[in-house]
């Protein structure tokens, strides 16, 4: 049945899902419109907030861009290539290649998001070269299992409210990860995502003469010319001990920082993780810089989309437009179904303001008075905003871009099997938390 149903789902995607870019276009005409119409914003008022806000993720564009450059470095290193070789040589079959890959999505984007990211596309890659299986449901497995971030240990609705001095601390205190990350509910959805999302996965998988297949030989890696010593530069160039010299301090810096001084994981620190990994393994800064040349090609999307996202968001906010949304779909809640509507208006939001911590920031003031008002619990209302953030991921392409761009592909290949499971994934975690 699933099969069927996502035949329809895949040509109906390809034929009218446009661009990454031209989506966002639309997006910004949707928010602009519904500015001036909605909260009676003047229309040079919408301009003012769309370019005042317009450069306000220059600081992230620079760690998603980097979340894509220094994973694919330190997943090309020649230690990585031969683990992620040797995983993929488990696979017996297209069944087996599409079950591996959504498991090792789902595990590493629970562990932290920006990992999950790069190590599924990456390893959906590497599969592709060992079994003959459709490439665009392999990629969009890869990619499903996104959904569970906001549910794992780098969540950062949950990791927010669990910090001391939190924007919202005066009216709901610290709630600590025990009664969201880790509470049974939550552990319970994400349990079953684990179950659902693979097997899902595995049931779509096209027949042979439906699959689309990529040429193994497109997907190899480049190969290193052989190193010639011509001038005292390239000896420096392949330099094992320059490398080394300051990529263990690297390394060091982050024991420091995990063991010492009890820091925990952020963007920053992911990121730096795999800068300096990646300079150790390569062993030499030409072996780094080969492969950051290849890494940096598919940057484009990242670099002109996400200002542009940054502008939606500024719209969003300063109009009220985000608030008025939220407080219709929870307008007519009860005790019983404030985390369904919360989840739903959270995912309604979410195409417009794809930042975890932006939307928490724009819909706590209206979710934590109605969760106070009706005695629901704030931690299962904070978490179904949460879930409800990385949930509607599986149609906005924002955070499909480093994967497509490792992967090769365009968001109207994979989201065409991410729509089945958008429905899917929205059962179960909406029943986890009404009723678990």
């Amino acid at each position: 049945m699933l099969k069927a149903l996502s035949r329809p789902a895949v040509k109906l995607v390809e034929r009218y899902l446009p661009d990454p870019y031209i989506f966002v276009l639309l997006l910004t005409v949707i928010a602009a419109v519904a500015a001036i119409a909605v909260e009676r914003q003047t229309p040079l008022a919408v301009m003012r907030m769309w370019g005042d806000g317009f450069w306000g993720l220059l600081t992230f564009s620079m760690q998603m861009l980097l979340v894509l450059v220094t994973g694919f470095m330190l997943a090309s290193s020649p230690p990585v290539k031969k683990l992620l070789q040797r995983l993929a040589a488990l696979a017996k079959g297209p069944g087996g290649a599409i079950l591996l890959v959504t498991y090792v999505s789902l595990a590493a984007s629970w562990i932290n998001w920006g990992f999950g990211l790069v190590v599924g596309a990456l390893f959906a890659k590497e599969l592709a070269r060992l079994v003959k299986v459709d490439y665009r449901l392999l990629v969009a497995s890869a990619y499903s299992g996104f959904v569970v971030w906001h549910g794992g240990l780098a969540g950062s609705i949950p990791l927010t409210i669990a910090t001391d001095g939190h924007f919202s601390a005066d009216q709901i205190g610290v709630v600590g990860t025990g009664s969201t990350i880790f509470a049974f509910f939550n552990l319970a959805i994400v349990a079953c995502l684990f179950i659902s999302i693979p097997l899902v996965n595995r049931m779509m998988l096209p027949d042979d003469k439906e699959s689309v297949y990529v040429d193994p030989r497109l997907l190899a890696d480049d190969e290193e010319a052989r190193v010639r010593i011509h001038r005292p530069a390239d000896r420096l160039e392949n330099s094992t001990t320059l490398a080394w010299l300051v990529g263990i301090p690297g390394l060091l810096f982050l024991l420091d920082h995990f063991l010492l001084r009890g820091g925990g994981l952020n963007l920053n620190i992911v990121n730096f993780l795999f800068l300096f990994l990646a300079i150790v393994l390569h062993r030499t800064p030409r072996s780094l810089l080969i492969s950051l040349n290849e890494a940096i090609k598919g940057g484009a999307g990242i670099v002109i989309q996400f200002p542009f996202y940054a502008g939606i968001m500024a719209i969003m906010v300063q109009s009220g437009l985000a608030a008025s949304m939220s407080e219709a779909l929870v307008s007519f809640a009860t005790e019983t179904s404030l985390p369904f509507w919360s989840f739903i208006s959270a995912g309604i939001v979410n195409l417009f303001v794809p930042s975890g911590g932006g939307q928490w920031a724009v819909q706590a003031p209206v979710m934590l008075p109605a969760a106070e008002a009706l005695g629901v619990d704030v931690s299962r209302v904070a978490m179904a905003v949460a879930w409800g953030d990385a949930w509607t991921n599986l149609l906005q392409p924002f955070w499909a871009l480093p994967v497509l761009a490792i992967a090769g592909l365009k968001a109207k290949d994979i989201m065409g099997f991410c729509l089945i499971q958008l429905f899917i994934t929205g059962a179960v975690i909406s029943i986890g938390l009404t009723w678990f």
